[in-house]
């Protein structure tokens, strides 16, 4: 998820977490445990509706398969 303009997580103490989303982090855990393939699962479906129909929900899994392994949360 693009971070600008985005309310980011929060750890345990409250602080501000730049690492994640508040949708992915928040009080210092994840909000889903989940695989990096369940997260394309939850995630894929709903980006033609976010990218105004620019991106199929194949193109975001495609895309997702590709970022994700980048992300801290899948090293």
């Amino acid at each position: 998820m693009p971070m600008e303009g985005q309310t980011f997580g929060t750890n345990a103490d409250g602080s501000t977490n730049n690492a994640y989303c508040a949708y992915c982090f928040a009080d210092g855990a994840f909000t889903k445990e989940c695989t990096m393939e369940e997260m394309i699962d939850f995630c894929a479906p709903m980006m033609p509706e976010n990218t105004g129909g620019q991106m199929t929900e194949a193109q975001a899994r495609e895309m997702m398969a590709e970022f994700y392994p980048t992300l801290k949360r899948w090293k």
